[in-house]
Order: structure tokens, then sequence, then C-alpha cells
């Protein structure tokens, strides 16, 4: 086998559509893998799309036409000799020519294509050309021809297999593009090639699954090596297309998620032979475990528990979106700073979901090496999706093509049907619009798992998220059984309405904020900087999402007038809202056994509920998030009515600690104090009643603390607009050191969420803790890594030390 990348010499132009004239005209070289936005970004012929109201003004994308070109010189094919182009990915509607003699078409931007051109191939330059037509007109077609079926959104996304949420989602942009979008190389070869291993590893055992295509009908041999563990021989007698070896590995190390163990991955290696010589091998890695879900009845409903290696997991998760919308701008480095920033957040699996991609092998390779589980969303979300063709015979090949693809990852540990379409069947209306039209059932209940029973039976396959599989009447959200969205709490309460369930594993809940200072500066002109603006309501794609953002922090604090005062009060409401949930959830274990966050990252700058935001910057809520997810972690939480004292140890060994409770005034003044033994046996939860320690006095001066070493809660008898706070509580020390500065703040008044919003001094400063409350008398020294010379008294700037107390007045 031998492969030939083609990635050079590339150009592009449009060919029809509402293309402006000085890009109709123009011809541009192209970048591959690549995209004609990023191209056209290059040549400077475009604006930036996350700038400003730039999307609205590329619109003309939506049913513009290209034309990608570029020549091809090969060898022709010798005698028994194949030559397959090969494209792994293309966006999306695309028309495959060799010298303008078709080879081929698509329509999925999720699988790969393979053209035979064995006869095509002269020797000489020859023009390979690749038309991309419009993916929107295209699913307006075909929508016309199998019907129309319900989405949330005006495009048809759920008519054409492309990214669903490349036509705009509730925090993401609506370009469409179109190109390239995945290598695309020559492959030589004779005799047979592999075309697809699957290595399934259980903790000590391996499977491999060989198959392989054939150009003449000869005895074959695969020789397949696992790490130290020896060589195994596959016989592939003439005319089998597949064979199968099973391998005992009894001293097999085993990979462990991150907090339970290592991450062991032994590297496995097949060879397909022909009398000796080597025609085609596949590389990979493979991690030994088990994993499986528990969804054993109880009083309760039903429960569902992931277990890895016999050990119940509690999900301490984040939601996961393609990192840039602009994808083909992801690096591996992005990709290992993204993952490694929710690891930083004590998270354990990342769920991708199903409006994005199937990820690249980067983000896979990635979380098998930190040890982050993968929770795996077929890419079907939010709407009705067709089960004729050609849809049909789409959605299940890239299904195969990519199951096939993932299963070495021992990181992944949860195939889920689709995100919301079950639901949306349910509660949204759908069955009225619908008719007798299909919607989707029949992938998440026949053809998903009988394709997952023949290519990975190794690892559990759950309908939907939300779904209630095992309770035949339960609502698909019902609390009880199988997964739960909360989102009630967002859209029409409050995040206390966490409270009133105690979902079974919660896979989706959130809250909005703005992103950092920096990131909004650095895409908005300063006259866009207020709510109203244009600009920055086109970075809010939320509906109603600046009037639910009023009404959330209204139900807490004043509600500021000034725009700079209202991104940090929205900040500073989206990490309470973090936190309060993640605690709620994480104390009702083992009831609960999972908390996925919506969401992780962003893929542009945007208002949205992610805890990191379009440019990499961490808001207050990835604090509140990390605080809350620690193995060892402390919170006041609701039980019948009033707070009790969470403590929360995911950790292998007890924690034993003693624990100081007091009741103290914002001035310092000690009301009530006593001491508790922490015994929290390994992963379990302990509530502690504190109700005999009621405010004594004013309420609004009053704060429950609990201290159990260098964990600490609090917990408040009113609402901040009801307190007393100081506004004007701390002093500031300031030195630098090597990375930046020590800010040192000192507390004379009780001071709640104290931050440092660094980022406004530099665009790359950072700081290692926020949200920090301090009692009278106590210090903190904040860790801020910048490449600035800063002016210390800068530290000390109302609009850079924040804290909730700053609100009043």
């Amino acid at each position: 086998m031998r492969k030939t990348e083609l990635h050079t010499g590339w150009t592009v132009r449009a060919t029809g559509g509402p293309v402006p004239p000085e890009i109709a005209e123009r011809t541009v070289p192209a970048t591959v893998p690549g995209t004609v936005h990023t191209d056209l970004l290059d040549a400077g012929l475009i604006p930036d799309p996350y700038l400003g109201e730039n999307e609205a003004a590329l619109a003309w994308f939506h049913r513009s036409s290209w034309r990608y070109d570029t020549v091809l010189r090969a060898e022709p094919a010798a005698a028994g000799e194949r030559l397959d182009l090969v494209f792994d990915g293309l966006d999306t509607v695309a028309t495959i020519e060799l010298d303008g003699v078709e080879i081929g078409r698509t329509a999925n931007m999720h699988r790969g294509y393979r053209f035979d051109v064995s006869t095509l191939i002269t020797g000489e330059g020859q023009t390979l050309t690749v038309r991309f037509a419009s993916a929107l007109e295209y699913a307006e077609r075909l929508q016309d021809e199998i019907g129309e079926r319900p989405r949330p959104y005006p495009h048809p996304f759920n008519a054409v297999r492309k990214m669903a949420c490349s036509f705009g989602w509730d925090w993401g942009p609506d370009l469409q593009t179109a190109g390239i979008w995945k290598p695309v190389r020559l492959e030589r070869w004779q005799t047979a090639r592999i075309t697809a291993v699957r290595p399934l590893a259980t903790r000590d055992h391996l499977t491999v699954v060989v198959d392989v295509e054939r150009a003449a009908e000869v005895n074959l041999v695969a020789e397949i090596y696992v790490g130290e563990h020896g060589r195994r021989r596959l016989p592939l007698p003439a005319a089998t297309g597949s064979g199968t070896v099973e391998i005992d590995v009894e001293d097999a190390p085993l990979w462990w998620p991150i907090g339970y163990g290592d991450q062991t991955l032994v590297p496995i290696t097949v060879k397909l032979l022909y009398q000796g010589d080597i025609l085609d091998r596949f590389d990979s890695r493979v991690g030994f475990r088990d994993v499986r879900l528990d969804e054993t009845p109880d009083e309760h409903g039903s429960a569902f528990t992931l277990v890895v290696n016999d050990q119940p997991i509690f999900v301490r998760g984040l939601n996961w979106i393609p990192e840039d919308h602009l994808l083909t701008r992801v690096t591996r480095t992005r990709v290992e700073r993204a993952v490694n920033r929710a690891a930083l957040a004590n998270a354990n699996l990342l769920r991708v979901w199903g409006g994005g991609v199937w990820e690249s092998d980067d983000f896979y390779e990635v979380c098998d090496e930190q040890g982050i589980l993968v929770w795996q969303d077929f890419p079907l979300a939010c709407a009705a999706y067709a089960e004729e063709e050609p849809l049909r015979s789409e959605i299940l090949a890239e299904a195969r093509e990519n199951v096939t693809r993932l299963v070495p990852h021992p990181s992944l540990i949860l195939w889920n049907g689709g995100n919301e379409n079950i639901w949306g069947h349910q509660d949204w209306g759908w069955k009225e619009a619908l008719g007798a039209l299909t919607w989707g059932a029949r992938y998440y209940y026949e053809d998903f798992p009988a394709l997952l029973a023949s290519l990975d039976p190794t690892r559990p396959y759950h309908p939907g998220s939300p779904s209630s599989p095992l309770a035949a009447h339960a609502h698909p959200n019902d609390d009880r059984y199988g997964t739960r969205h909360e989102w009630e709490a967002w859209n029409r309460e409050d995040y206390t309405f966490h409270d009133q369930f105690v979902p079974r594993f919660c896979s989706e809940f959130g809250w909005q904020a703005p992103p950092a200072w920096a990131t909004l500066v650095s895409s908005l002109d300063a006259a866009d900087l207020r709510k109203d603006s244009a600009a920055f309501l086109l970075h809010q794609k939320a509906e109603g999402g600046n009037a639910k953002l009023d009404a959330g922090i209204s139900r807490h604090m004043r509600l500021p007038s000034d725009f700079a005062e209202w991104h940090w009060a929205a900040q500073l409401n989206q990490a309470r809202a973090t936190r309060h949930a993640v605690l709620h959830l994480r104390s009702h274990a083992p009831r609960t056994m999972g908390s996925i966050l919506w969401q992780l990252n962003d893929c542009w700058p945007v208002t949205s509920w992610a805890v990191v935001d379009g440019a990499g910057r961490l808001k207050p809520a990835w604090y509140a998030l990390r605080a809350a997810y620690e193995p060892r972690a402390l919170g006041f939480v609701v039980r019948d009515g009033g707070p009790v004292l969470a403590a929360v140890n995911d950790s292998e060994a007890p924690w034993e600690s003693r624990a100081q409770i007091r009741l103290i005034g914002f001035d310092g003044k000690v009301f009530e104090e006593r001491w508790v033994d922490l015994e929290v046996p390994a992963r379990d939860v302990s509530l502690i009643p504190v109700g005999e320690l009621l405010p004594v006095g004013d309420p609004t001066r009053t704060v429950l603390v609990a201290d159990a070493g260098p964990v600490r809660a609090t917990h408040l008898f009113a609402e901040d607009y009801d307190l007393a706070f100081d506004p004007s509580p701390v002093e500031v020390g300031v030195r630098a050191v090597d990375t930046g500065y020590e800010v040192t703040v000192s507390a004379s008044a009780y001071t709640r969420d104290l931050a440092l919003l660094v980022d406004r001094l530099a665009p790359d400063a950072g700081v290692d803790e926020m949200l920090v409350d301090l009692l009278p008398g106590e210090s903190r020294t904040f860790s801020v890594t910048t490449t600035a010379a800063l002016d210390p008294a800068a530290f000390t700037a109302p609009e850079v030390l924040r804290s909730a107390n700053s609100l009043t007045g």
C-alpha cells in the first residue's frame, strides 16, 4: 500500500449563487484540508465572521456553489494494481470529476468516500475537480420530496447529513461551510488491503476483527501484535473478506478513568501479508477495561450508573461542542488544551453532543491519554429524522464507519442514540406535525442497537438523551429513570428549581453568561458594548436570552444598569447557578450518578452556557465548577426546605477530618460555633444537619460557614439585594514575580465571591483562583500569570477587583 497525499496546488472559485462580484471573479489558493470560508479569509476577501455583525453580512454563502481544482499527476495502474482516490471528508454536497469525467457524488460530511480510478489515471497532468453545491438548497429539495419534519430552527438541517449546528444554533453562528474538510489522497495497492480493524478490548480479553478488500482470490495472513503480549496469526483464506482472532490477556494492565487509576495504553499492530510480503498495516492503541451500564430497578425507579472495571463512576461531566465553528482550524494542540481545561476542572467525562460532528482521532486519543471518559452521541439532534432514502443509507453508513473507527478507544464508554429527539417527539408538538411521517424511532430502537451488537458489543447503548428506556410508560425526561435534561431552571424558573428534582443522571443543565471581557471587546466595537446593540444581540443566540439573564440576576441581585456591571453580575450568576446545581446533584449520590454540565466550550465569541469562552478564556463559572467537582467538596444543599451540609467524597480513601461550623456576622462576630467529625467513606456522601444554627439577630448580616481543612462552604439567609454587605471590604497588596504578579487581598468584613478579572488588564492574563469567600481578618494571595508589564494599582480598579459586595448600592 502506497499513499500519496493530495493537499497541494488547489484553487477555489465560485460557480453560482449570490456571491459578491469581487469574489465571484476571483480564483484563490485553497488550503486542503480547509473550507471556502477559511480560504477567502486567508485571501482577505471576506471579513472575520466572528466579529461584529459580519456573520449576517456573509449569509450569501448559504446559497453559493464552489469549485476546487488541482492537477493530479500519477503513474498509471500497473497490472493487477488498484488506484483509489480517497476523501476522508467532504463538506457536504459534492461532485468529484477527473478531467471532466464524473467519478462520484456525495451528500454526507460525516463519512469518507473511496473511488476506483485505476482506469482513469494516465500518467499525465490531470485536473481533479470537486464541485460543492449549496447544502441548504439540497436539504430544501430533499424535504420537498420526502416530507418536511419538525426542527427548532428555520433551516432544514435534518434533511442533509451535515453538522447540524453549521446552520446555526442557540449558541452558534449560521455559516454553512463548504469544502474539502478532511485529508484526500491517492492509494495504490495490489492483491488486498485492510478495510477495517476492530480491536474490542475488555479487562482481560481482546477480540480483533480484520476486514479486507481483495483484488485477487489468494490466501492471506494477518499478523496481530499486542504490545508485549505476543503475536497471533490469523489465516484469511481465498474468498474470505473478514476474520476474527480471540486473545486472552490475563495479565493486561488496566485502563482507568482519571481519578481511579492509571491510563495504560497498549499498542496494537495488524499486518496483512501475502507470501511473506506486507501488503498493508494498521496501528492503534487499546486500553483493557470493562464497562457496563447499571440500570437496576430500585425503590426510586431504576439506576443509571456507568461502571468501569466493576467500579461505579459518579460522572462529573461536561458537554462538548465543536471547538471552532470553522472545523479545519482545530489542531491537536487546541484539542489538548480544551480537554485539559475539562480535566483541570475535575471533570471525568465529555459528552460529544449530537448536533456537531464525529470528533477527530486527536480528540479520542487525547481523552484516552488523560483518562477523560467519552459519551458519544450519534449526530442526530433536536429534530425528527426521516427513515426513508436517501437519508437512511447515509445515516447507517456514517454510523458503521465511525463506530468501526472509534472502537479501539478505551475512553469511549457509552453510545447514545441522539440528542432530545425522543423528548421532542413526546412533548414538542411533533406528532401532530408529522402525521404518518417517520421521525427516527427506527434508528434509536432498532438500527443503532443492531449495528452495535454486530460491531461493538463491549459498550452500553442508550437510545437518547434524555430518555427513560426501561419504563414503558414514563416520560422521556422523567427524573426517576434513565437520563434527564433540566432546562426549566434556565428557561422559565431559577437555578434553585433544581432542588425540586432528583434525577438518576442529569446529562444537560446550565446557565448563560457573556464571554470574558477581553473576548467581548476583541469581537465587538466599543459602541456595541451594550445589551441592545445589533452586534451584541447577534452574539446572543438564545431565544429571549438577555431577558432570561436579567430575570436570573434579579432573583438574587440588584440588576445593574451599567453594561460592565451587568456583565459581571451575569457571569457571577452563571457561576452560582453552576455551583448550586452541581452540588445538588452530587449530594444525592448514589441515587444520582451523573452530572454533565452544558457546556464546556464555545465555537466563537458568544453569550452562552459555556464555562470556557470561544477564545479559550475561563469564565468565573469554570472556577465554580472546578470547586463543585473537587473530589472532596463541601456545600450547603437543600433538604426539606432548609440547609444541610453535604460532604462529598469521590476519592478512593475515607475523608476523615474535623469540620468547624460557625454562624458569623459580616463584621466577624461569632454567634455560634461547633465542631463535627467528618467521617465520609470512599465514594460516598454524608449529610450533616445544621438546622439549629439559625441566624441570630439580623439575617442580612449573618453567614453560616463550614470549614474542613482547606475546603469551605458558606450559606446566607437572604438574597444579595437584601444583604448588608460592606461595599469596600478589602485592601490589596501587589508584587511582581517571574510569572507575573502575586496579588494579596485582605478582608476587613465578610467578602463574597471575590474575583480578579485580570483579562481586563492584559489579553493573556490568567488567575489561579476566583470566587473566594473571605471572613474579616482573612487574606488570600492570587497568582496572576501574564507577560505584560502592569501598574500594580490597576489590580485595585473596580472593574478588575470584583465581588458580590461590589454590586451593592
